[in-house]
Parts: C-alpha cells; structure tokens; sequence
C-alpha cells in the first residue's frame, strides 16, 4: 500500500525531485556547455530525468508494495510528458522573453510551475491507492 502522508511522504517527494531536478539541470547545463543547442539539450535532460523519477517516487514517495506495471508506467509517462511538456513550454517561452536569463533561472522556475501539476497526477492517477478489498 502506498504512504501518502507526513514527513516520510513530503520529504520523499522533495528526494525525489530534486534528484530529477539535478539530473535534468545538469544534464541540460553540460551538454550545452558542450556546444548542444539549449533546446535539444533540455528535451534530453527531461528525458533521462523522467525515468529517475518514476524509479525514485514508485519507490521513495509513494513507497509501492506492489510491483512495477505496465500500466503504472502508462501512466506514470502521460502525467511527467504533460507536466514535461509544461515546464519546456515555460522554459522556452522565458529564454524567448527574456534572451538574456540565465538558463538556470529558466530551468528553476519552469520546474516550480510543473512541480504542483506532475505531484496532483502522481498522487490522483499513478500511485493512488488500491479500491478497498483488492489485496
């Protein structure tokens, strides 16, 4: 069963976003650095950072008994490439804005906008509880 309150919930929900968010922010950073355009580079970052999420919230967040699912997985991938989708959408339109921020600041706030999107998804439609009596 699921835990999705107090401390352990909060604070495995931060763990693991902020791990995504490492990854993504770094993978971003480094292969622009690197001479990749910004854009590809960050469709990249949020795709290797999506799969660590769900392996982190599946486990850390949302502390599933249950094993991993197709359908979880279905599910899981819709709500982080529509929240995804959010955050590029936010990110690009600020570096269009606004040429001169700094790819962070973009990346940062992008991800804060999303955050509260892809956490009501996970908790209402990937990793909810089981209906009573399906043990």
């Amino acid at each position: 069963m699921a835990t999705t309150s107090g401390a352990r919930h909060w604070g495995g929900f931060i763990l693991s976003g902020g791990t995504a968010f490492v990854v993504d922010a770094g993978i971003t950073t480094l292969l622009v650095h690197f001479g990749l355009d910004r854009f590809i580079a960050r469709l990249i970052g949020i795709g290797v950072a999506m799969v660590v999420a769900w392996l982190m919230h599946r486990r850390v967040t949302f502390a599933m008994d249950a094993a991993a699912s197709w359908s979880e997985f279905l599910r899981f991938a819709t709500v982080a490439a529509s929240a995804n989708a959010l955050n590029f959408v936010v990110y690009s339109l600020l570096l269009v804005v606004f040429p001169g921020l700094p790819i962070i600041v973009a990346i940062v706030i992008a991800t804060a906008i999303a955050t509260v999107c892809s956490y009501l998804g996970f908790r209402l439609g990937v990793f909810r509880e089981p209906p009573a009596g399906s043990d």
